[in-house]
């Protein structure tokens, strides 16, 4: 007998940001029209590095929350 073990996918940094500011758009403390840059007010620990991110996937800090929430896979290049 085969005994088969599932390996969990590893979540990219930015969906597992994507998961937490999803979590707080549906807790009523960010809304989907707030800029990207108050993500940084409630992460300021990890803010240079989250900020970088997602710079490099071309969002500026005065984006909708809303269009990062779109983002439906992330893909390092």
């Amino acid at each position: 007998m085969t005994k088969t073990t599932l390996t969990p996918a590893v979540l990219h940094p930015m969906g597992k940001l994507q998961r937490q500011v999803q979590s707080l758009v549906n807790s009523r403390k960010l809304k989907p029209t707030d800029s990207l840059w108050k993500v940084g007010l409630l992460f300021p620990d990890k803010w240079s590095y989250l900020k970088d991110e997602l710079i490099d996937f071309e969002f500026s800090m005065q984006d909708p929350i809303a269009t990062f929430l779109e983002v439906e896979t992330w893909e390092d290049e």
